[in-house]
């Protein structure tokens, strides 16, 4: 088996992606990145869920903006509903998996916080229901999804954001989302603190 042939074939199609996405992603980024700077500016806060790799990018999005991308500054509110494991098991033995965010978002979340549902496979029920429970909150939704996320595009309104990324492999999908998760978070950070400095 020749490994460097499948390494730089995989470098390779990652790349491809990665310069098509430029262009269908710039756009929606920086929409994203104007409604969570007006919920931050607004003393809102941003939930963030996902399931498996998703729920690790949910994490670093909300320990970011917590901390910091790269540059010292406050400290922004950003939950990760992925992130709390007896809150998670305790819901989902009592109401269902399908209920592990949602029950968080109609305790946590308040009219002009964002939701941030991200999700690189197909639209799994307990990301529908997120979506759903931040609409009856009157919060903003962010979907970063994919081509397989399904009915979960179909509930973004016009005044959400549909982050879609189109790639032929999961990985590659998660790779890109990765790539989005950070820039957001430079972005933020360039508009909300005018001393932002990359070196």
């Amino acid at each position: 088996m020749d490994f460097y042939q499948i390494i730089a074939q995989n470098f390779q199609a990652s790349i491809e992606t990665i310069t098509v996405s430029v262009d269908v992603l710039a756009a929606p980024i920086e929409q994203s990145t104007n409604m969570m700077t007006g919920a931050l500016l607004a003393d809102g806060k941003i939930l963030a869920c996902g399931n498996g790799p998703d729920a690790a990018l949910a994490q670093l999005f909300s320990s970011t903006l917590l901390n910091r991308l790269e540059n010292e500054r406050p400290a922004l509110p950003a939950i990760s509903l992925a992130s709390d494991a007896p809150s998670l098991t305790a819901i989902a033995t009592t109401s269902g998996i399908n209920d592990i965010f949602s029950r968080q978002v109609r305790a946590l979340g308040q009219p002009g916080d964002i939701l941030l549902c991200i999700s690189s496979g197909d639209g799994h029920n307990n990301l529908i229901r997120a979506v759903q429970a931040a609409h009856e909150r009157n919060m903003g939704v962010i979907a970063l999804s994919n081509r397989e996320s399904g009915e979960l595009s179909t509930l973004v309104r016009s005044e959400d954001v549909e982050l879609q990324v189109n790639a032929p492999r999961s990985p590659t999908v998660i790779e890109i989302q990765t790539m989005v998760i950070h820039t957001l978070c430079e972005l933020i950070d360039r508009s909300l603190f005018d001393s932002y400095r990359r070196d």
